[in-house]
């Protein structure tokens, strides 16, 4: 670290160097006498533009700024899950200890705890030829995520010493590989620059869907693993609930959770209520294989800009490793605040609504770093992009939300009258959509059943006719409408209630598999088979909904277990019985007016 320039403007988290000695673009600085944690986002002539991930408070004109001649860079090695840390990357529970209940500035505190020894099991001899990706060793991280260590990039040769089995520290040398340029050692701690993707053997088809057991998403607007997804919604409609849901179910190995820019009382939510959340699938807290990011709106505006990046950075780590990855960003249109002040700070020419010219760049830089990849190391993985929108006004035609839809093929649109109706997840049918559908019919049939997409566009279609059949309710209400339309009506509610509507705190309903979510559909299908042949024989709807066995199918997902599906045939039998008991009555009606 050496003294490259001095401040000679300050405006906000913008400040202006001077130097006679040229800074690199993306450069890590350090600026002032408290060492201020920045970075060069600008270059001109004998200027340099700094953006301070710190308050500037106090700062003054003439101040030393210190080039480092690095990247901004995320330290990589095990101790990383579990960790809670702001958008750079500095442990939280550490800097507490170290300044108190409020962040002090200039505290630059390793993420990764030199001190601590970690197990190491070698899969490599020496002898063996290396090359950039190569597991080399393990080490178990925590009780559900076993950490692979991996040679760094840059680095490819033969392996001419391995150390044995045992305790070591993230900086002991474990191995020596003999490059071209001449030997290398390896340790567990890597170093990746944020800004910059990590690289990959090669793309994969994305074609497995990223299990959430949620019915609505599942079934009706599912995303793949490796896919991209945005959950816009307006104040209360329940994003932050629904990746909370996600984080909790989905069957992703690895959680990145990004607070981005939210306010202070969600964040702190989030990480009281993390650290308690068991994982279903093992019994043992989630904390196990998650990584949260806090980065809230009282936070340097700077850093939340780079928080996204971070997170982004840590779970193609562990995708290298051949995990499936999931990242949570809450929001992206904080983040997106965040690129409208500072670039509104350094005079450049504003776009729509004050954002900037490369918003869309931006976003398309954030969202195409998802993918199901063949990883380097000949292993599978993928990361899953899930972020969250917060439109003003819940105006979904604004710059964030709009932009956003070009880069991701899933979007699930909350509506605030489903959430001020109580109806979660507040996923509205028909303003979402998704684009893997078709992508995933082959892995449906063969891992569900063959009926489950073709369920799922009967169930779509009649939800859709209800949507019309509505527009004419409004007008002149719905005594005038035949007996097919009031039918359809009673169908889509159940289908709304019963299938659509999830509780997340109920033991069975907040969590539902998708052989499950078929037989649901399949009884609910079933009863409108035999709905609409009586409609067609004469018997008024009212009749049928007097038997309430639509009723009962919308309790169904109460009453019948996740494990044993036997549950709903007490539902056929209901509907079989409904069936004869109309149809005997509507028979006898006959004969008494005949006569």
């Amino acid at each position: 670290m050496e003294q490259r320039g001095r401040i000679c403007g300050i405006n906000g988290p913008v400040i202006t160097v001077a130097s006679e000695e040229a800074f690199q673009m993306m450069e890590k600085v350090y600026v002032g006498e408290e060492h201020l944690i920045g970075e060069v986002i600008s270059v001109q002539g004998q200027h340099a533009i700094v953006q301070v991930y710190e308050s500037t408070t106090g700062l003054r004109l003439g101040e030393a700024v210190y080039s480092t001649q690095t990247p901004l860079s995320v330290e990589l090695a095990p101790g990383i899950i579990g960790g809670v840390i702001d958008g750079i990357q500095r442990p939280l529970q550490k800097m507490e200890e170290a300044t108190g209940h409020f962040i002090g500035r200039g505290v630059d505190i390793h993420p990764i705890d030199r001190a601590k020894e970690w197990p190491v099991r070698f899969c490599v001899e020496s002898g063996a030829q290396a090359f950039p990706g190569m597991i080399f060793a393990s080490v178990q991280e925590t009780e559900l995520i076993l950490h692979k260590l991996m040679i760094p990039s840059g680095i490819s040769g033969r392996i001419v010493s391995v150390k044995q089995d045992g305790l070591y520290k993230v900086e002991d040398t474990l191995l020596e590989v003999e490059t071209e340029s001449g030997r290398r050692e390896v340790s567990m701690l890597q170093y990746w620059p944020v800004r910059r993707p990590r690289p990959f053997a090669k793309r994969l088809r994305m074609d497995v869907p990223l299990i959430t057991g949620q019915r609505v998403i599942d079934t009706f607007f599912p995303i793949a693993k490796g896919g991209t997804a945005a959950i816009p919604g307006g104040f209360g409609t329940g994003k932050t609930m629904t990746q909370h849901q996600l984080a909790k179910w989905s069957d992703a190995d690895i959680i990145v959770y990004i607070g981005c820019g939210e306010r202070g009382n969600e964040i702190t939510e989030v990480l009281e209520d993390f650290p308690k959340l068991v994982d279903p699938k093992s019994g043992r807290s989630l904390m196990e294989r998650t990584v949260l990011i806090a980065n809230t709106s009282n936070m340097p505006v700077a850093a939340r800009e780079a928080s996204i990046y971070t997170g982004i950075t840590l779970a193609e780590y562990y995708r290298d490793m051949g995990y499936h990855v999931a990242i949570m960003a809450d929001s992206t249109s904080r983040w997106a605040e965040a690129l409208r002040e500072i670039s509104g700070r350094l005079e450049e020419m504003p776009a729509e609504e004050g954002f900037p010219a490369y918003l869309p760049s931006r976003l398309a830089q954030f969202y195409e770093r998802a993918g199901y990849v063949e990883t380097n190391g000949h292993t599978e993985g993928s990361v899953s992009i899930i972020g969250a929108v917060s439109p003003q006004g819940g105006d979904f035609s604004e710059p964030v939300t709009q932009n956003t839809k070009r880069f991701i093929r899933c979007f699930w649109g909350l509506d605030k009258d489903l959430a001020y109706s109580r109806h979660y997840p507040a996923i509205h049918w028909l303003n979402s959509y998704s684009e893997y559908i078709d992508d995933l019919q082959v892995w449906f049939q063969e891992n569900v059943s063959h009926d489950f997409l073709p369920l799922r566009n009967r169930m779509m279609a009649i939800l859709q006719e209800e949507n019309k059949l509505m527009e004419i309710v409004k007008l002149i209400g719905s005594d005038v409408l035949p007996e097919e339309q009031k039918l359809t009506l009673e169908i889509a509610k159940a289908i709304r209630l019963g299938f659509l509507q999830q509780n997340a705190f109920h033991d069975v309903d907040t969590y539902v598999p998708l052989i499950k979510q078929r037989e649901m559909m399949k009884v609910i299908a079933y009863a409108a088979d035999v709905s609409q042949k009586l409609v067609a024989n004469g018997v008024p709807t009212s009749r049928i909904v007097k038997s309430h066995i639509f009723d009962d199918l919308i309790q169904s997902k109460y009453q019948v277990g996740n494990e044993d599906m036997s549950g709903f045939d007490v539902y056929y039998r209901q509907i079989d019985a409904m069936d004869k008991e109309i149809r005997d009555s509507y028979k006898l009606f006959e004969r008494k007016r005949s006569s």
